[in-house]
């Protein structure tokens, strides 16, 4: 359904996003990627929240390192995202986010991003002023910077099973920052969103994605869009 373009960061860097949008749809939201690049999955998730009156825009932070990387979920993919992860700065990762969020031509963008992108995400939220509102689903980084104050409401996701994010830093988070919307789904764990992945816990994802487009319906607010 969607279609992939080309756009351009403050720095002059160019790089590609995915975007899926529907006739009807009012409000806009980015969608940043797993740890694994913008594969099917992400295009995927794109699509469903079109399907869903939310247009979205998925940019393909990779491209700073190398270009349409998509990584295997496998310990090989893993093992490379480390790589990647260590070449990419914050800042310019920012920049591509916000890029997006110009390229939809709304002045209230959502974010949304999961697993690397619910961390960027908190970064969205944290250190830019671009964003009307934040959705975390299980940024394993959020708690290393979770004394930082976000410039927009915000709303986390997490599994109460999560081997990679202990539940004692859910707790941090919840407990530095009570105006956060937070939520523990008990039963998933890490990357308990992702259908594509055997973590995938299909009654928390859904719960989690109604709750997100509840979310973006109450802060994204159409008539104050471009």
């Amino acid at each position: 359904m969607g279609k992939t373009i080309q756009i351009t960061a403050n720095d002059g860097h160019n790089l590609s996003a995915y975007v899926a949008e529907k006739p009807g749809n009012e409000r806009w939201a980015v969608v940043i990627q797993e740890a694994f690049g913008v594969n099917d999955h992400i295009r995927n998730v794109c699509d469903r929240f079109a399907d869903k009156g939310l247009n979205v825009i998925a940019p393909a932070v990779f491209d700073r390192v190398e270009r349409d990387l998509v990584l295997p979920y496998s310990p090989e993919g893993v093992s490379r995202y480390t790589e990647i992860r260590k070449a990419l700065r914050k800042e310019d990762v920012l920049l591509d986010v916000v890029a997006a969020a110009d390229a939809t031509g709304s002045e209230r963008t959502g974010i949304v991003g999961y697993c690397f992108g619910g961390t960027v995400s908190w970064w969205a939220a944290t250190e830019t002023s671009r964003f009307a509102a934040a959705s975390c689903w299980y940024g394993g980084g959020i708690f290393a910077e979770k004394t930082a104050k976000p410039n927009c409401p915000v709303q986390m996701h997490f599994g109460g099973m999560d081997t990679h994010i202990p539940l004692e830093h859910v707790d941090a988070i919840r407990k530095q920052h009570p105006e956060v919307e937070l939520w523990v789904y008990e039963e998933a764990e890490h990357g308990f969103g992702c259908d594509a992945r055997p973590s995938f816990h299909e009654e928390s994802y859904t719960l989690a994605l109604q709750r997100t487009l509840v979310f973006f319906e109450k802060n994204l607010d159409v008539k104050t869009a471009r």
